[in-house]
């Protein structure tokens, strides 16, 4: 039986206007109980990427799903 995935990401990516990419065709999948890190330099999204995940912003283009 395989696992299911609690989260999904696919093809995320997100821009600031005029002209800044900070996440671009990121895709990610989460198993329950995983435990994850997310390291980047400044500026490089990783706040963007938790917001998205979160639900706190929904200004991207690609897929993000919680599964319940």
């Amino acid at each position: 039986m395989a696992a299911e995935f609690i989260y999904t990401c696919y093809k995320l990516a997100r821009f600031y206007p005029p002209d800044r990419t900070v996440l671009e065709n990121i895709s990610l999948s989460f198993y329950p109980g995983a435990k994850i890190g997310v390291l980047g330099s400044n500026g490089s999204g990783k706040s963007s990427l938790l917001k998205i995940m979160a639900g706190l912003d929904d200004e991207f283009t690609g897929e993000a799903r919680l599964t319940p």
